[in-house]
This record gives structure tokens, C-alpha cells and sequence, in this order.
């Protein structure tokens, strides 16, 4: 979580494009079955001008193109916020086997807070999942981006 953490937000003094810096800090690791990372995102909606531009996308499309395959079973994501109800599908449709992720989004959240995408018995992949890590300190870096 502390690499995800780093992946959504730029360094202190960076020279990033102000629309990077204006992007929600959300960060995504995508990590292989030997624990190796695989690939990274960060949310680049404004960035990007692309409403699909989550950090859980991007890490997804890239470890996809990565790896030459669409199915990531075994692998892990990691991701600071609780994803909506978009990237939960998305990563339920990937084959995703084990999801971690830190804060809950009790506004959008589709991994238990206002739905449970992961868990829907109707669908044909359900991933383990651990949430809440380091919550505290993913939380505290949306706050701040809030205020």
C-alpha cells in the first residue's frame, strides 16, 4: 500500500502537468503472482481529458499490455481508495485474484461501502479482498487534496 500511496502523488516540488497535480490522488500497483510489480496508475481523468482515466484502469490496461494477456489471475491489485463501481467490474472481468485496497468511498464504493460488485454471486470471478489497509493514511492524502 505504501508504493500505492506513492503512485498517487506526485512529489513534493515535481514538475508535473498542472492537470496531473488537479487529478484526485488515487494510486494503483497491479502486482504478478511472484509479487513482482507488474504495473502502475494513477488517476489521469483531467490529464487525459478520458472519464474511463481511473488509476485502477490504467494500472489494468498496463499490466494487460504488459504481460500480452487480458486474464491477470493471480495477481494482485492495490489500490488507496475503494473502487467504484466501474473498476470493480473491471477488475472482476480481468481475473483479478486478490484486491487490497486502503480508504472506503462511501459515496461511490462498490467493494462493500454503497455496493459490492466483488462479491455479487451472480458474476464468474469473485477476488479475495482486504480492505481498510493503512486507511488512515490514504484518507488523510484525499483530505488534504480536498481542502
Amino acid at each position: 500500500m505504501r508504493r500505492a500511496l506513492a503512485v498517487a502523488s506526485p512529489p513534493v516540488g515535481s514538475v508535473a502537468p498542472v492537470a496531473a497535480i488537479e487529478d484526485i490522488p488515487v494510486g494503483a500497483v497491479l502486482y504478478g503472482p511472484d509479487g513482482e510489480e507488474i504495473a502502475v496508475g494513477r488517476n489521469e481523468r483531467e490529464l487525459s481529458g478520458d472519464p474511463t482515466a481511473h488509476a485502477e484502469i490504467l494500472a489494468l490496461r498496463r499490466a494487460a499490455a504488459a504481460t500480452g494477456a487480458w486474464r491477470l489471475e493471480g495477481c494482485t491489485l492495490v489500490v488507496t481508495l475503494e473502487p467504484c463501481t466501474m473498476c470493480a467490474g473491471a477488475l472482476v472481468l480481468a481475473r483479478v485474484s486478490t484486491l487490497v485496497f486502503g480508504a472506503w468511498e462511501p459515496k461511490t464504493g462498490a467493494v462493500g461501502s454503497l455496493w459490492d460488485v466483488v462479491r455479487d454471486r451472480r458474476l464468474n470471478h469473485r477476488p479475495e479482498v482486504y480492505a481498510g489497509v493503512l486507511a488512515t493514511e490514504c484518507a488523510a492524502v484525499l483530505r488534504a487534496f480536498f481542502r
